[in-house]
């Protein structure tokens, strides 16, 4: 995706970078699925074709690499959701289907 953009700003914590996605209006709590990204409380399923990455943004553990996480910016291609997915870096792969892992354009985070 050329308009995906890696760490648009430099957060220190990854509460910073939460913060400042919410003022923009990513409200949204997502949680990854084998096949679709979910949204509990608005009772949405958005599937691979139907949203797209526009941020993303790496924090490393201090102490413990099994802390790395990112979080994704995620927007709807109907415009009508933007939501975030916080994850950790390596814990998709057994948990998410191939189409998933490109739509979130994860499998290069390698």
């Amino acid at each position: 995706m050329d308009n995906l953009k890696h760490h648009r700003k430099g957060f220190d914590t990854m509460v910073e970078a939460l913060n400042d996605l919410a003022a923009r209006g990513y409200s949204g709590n997502l949680k990854l699925r084998e096949h679709y990204l979910e949204e509990e409380e608005k009772q949405l399923m958005l599937y691979p074709e139907h949203f797209k990455v526009v941020e993303t943004y790496r924090f490393e553990g201090m102490s413990d690499p099994e802390d790395n996480s990112i979080i994704y910016a995620i927007e709807s291609l109907d415009g009508t959701f933007k939501g975030v997915l916080v994850n950790a870096y390596g814990a998709y792969a057994e948990r998410a289907s191939s189409d998933m892992i490109r739509a979130l354009e994860i499998d290069h985070y390698h």
